[in-house]
């Protein structure tokens, strides 16, 4: 048998202009994009793991991915392939980062939390150096409400009312271990979270409603009531995908 080795590597990317993370036949992907460049490099085919599944129009700062590459280990030049890929994919996708792994390290099976960013632009004009990486809110909205809203969130929950149905009918119960909102320059509005894992259009949603209580339109207090309905329906709209950032994937303890 043929000797393998695997690969981990970081990868940042421009949602922009792809259909989200996924290889899909007839579409433009990251995951399809990086996979027919790593056949290019590598010279034969690869199956590619990743940390998440972003969706269409959805950023990413340290997507991780894995995938077993043919010959020995000792023979790949990380550098060079990192190199490669970038020349290869840059600007849009990026890989920042690559390395041998132990056999039995998966991207996606072996990652303990991720944390995403969601950014708005709270202005009454937009910024055409944010307009790709923020969701533009002109109406004045209460951050202190906001940030109410987030104590809900913490702990184990289902999260039905956030996401979309998985198509096997699986858990939507997810570990959230951080949600909070810092002001990093004025009308700038980040959301940071964290959690074990997150289903479809989660972080979305879950920003979508918090806008929804900036506006006044939903209470801060009315969150565990959403989360204890579990109907899609009781939530607000999801926010929009550019916002959107997959910033870190943390793996052990």
């Amino acid at each position: 048998m043929e000797p393998s080795f695997r690969v981990r590597m970081t990868v940042a990317y421009d949602g922009r202009g792809f259909r989200g993370f996924a290889d899909q036949a007839g579409v433009k992907t990251v995951g399809g994009e990086l996979k027919r460049a790593l056949a290019k490099v590598l010279g034969h085919p690869v199956d590619l793991a990743c940390a998440g599944r972003t969706d269409a129009g959805v950023h990413a700062r340290g997507q991780v991915v894995t995938f077993d590459g043919r010959g020995e280990a000792a023979d790949l030049d990380v550098d060079g392939l990192k190199r490669s890929l970038t020349k290869m994919l840059g600007p849009a996708v990026v890989v920042t980062d690559a390395a041998t792994v132990a056999p039995d390290f998966h991207a996606r099976h072996s990652a303990t939390g991720r944390r995403y960013r969601y950014t708005i632009l709270n202005r009454p004009d937009p910024d055409p150096f944010l307009a790709a990486t923020s969701w533009h809110v002109e109406v004045p909205l209460d951050l202190r409400a906001m940030e109410l809203a987030c104590d809900p969130l913490i702990g184990e929950h289902d999260f039905s009312s956030f996401c979309r149905k998985s198509p096997d009918n699986g858990s939507l119960t997810r570990l959230v271990r951080d949600a909070h909102w810092e002001v990093p320059d004025e009308g700038v509005l980040r959301f940071h979270i964290e959690a074990s894992a997150f289903c479809q259009q989660m972080v979305r949603s879950v920003v979508g409603t918090m806008v929804d209580v900036g506006r006044g339109k939903t209470r801060a207090g009315e969150i565990s009531t959403i989360l204890r309905a579990r109907d899609r329906s009781a939530a607000g709209a999801p926010a929009p995908p550019q916002g959107l950032c997959l910033w870190e994937v943390m793996y052990g303890t």
